[in-house]
């Protein structure tokens, strides 16, 4: 990259812009394209020209590298509200389950509320899914019973009441540790 002086032709690095220098503060260079416009940029994104021959494809690429090693760090990150949003949700709300309680009684609509609970939680554990809600409504507390009853089975799992902005009093969530032997 090297200093550069006023007068020096130079490439703008990640843009097809060219110049010439005209004017350095600090760490700013301004150039002026041949079209007659201004520019500033970082000494560092700029490139000294000379001549015909540019820059070495190989000093090109060693500083593009450096530019986007940031870049790649930014995109792994995830904002804190993503990284704690349930990674499934079981809605266990009899009408979803079923077309119709017609015929049903309390104990056979139960029952079909915690076997969709036990497929879902074990589904959740085989494709290895940390966090999962199950929604149970708030009632009188039967099924939110019988959800713990069934979590306790599970030694890899731990379980507390969810969000209660997002679901009030009516779900529980469940957090799977994975590597368990």
């Amino acid at each position: 990259m090297g200093k550069f002086s006023i007068g020096d032709r130079v490439e703008v690095l990640d843009e097809a812009i060219k110049g010439t220098v005209q004017q350095i503060e600090g760490d700013m260079v301004t150039l002026m394209t041949k079209d007659g416009f201004p520019m500033k940029f970082t000494a560092k994104d700029l490139v000294k020209v000379q001549g015909k021959i540019s820059v070495s494809n190989i000093e090109v690429s060693q500083i593009m590298e450096e530019k986007e090693v940031p870049r790649r760090k930014k995109a792994v990150s995830k904002k804190p509200k993503e990284r704690n949003l349930p990674k499934m949700e079981v809605d266990l709300h009899i009408h979803q389950l079923v077309r119709s309680t017609k015929g049903l009684t309390n104990f056979d609509m139960l029952n079909i509320q915690l076997e969709t609970a036990k497929h879902q939680l074990d589904f959740a554990i085989q494709k290895r899914i940390q966090k999962v809600v199950f929604i149970h409504g708030v009632g009188e507390g039967v099924l939110k019973d019988e959800l713990q009853y069934l979590f306790n089975k599970y030694d890899n799992l731990k379980y507390y009441d969810a969000d209660y902005q997002k679901y009030g009093l009516g779900a529980t969530e469940v957090y799977i540790f994975q590597n368990v032997s």
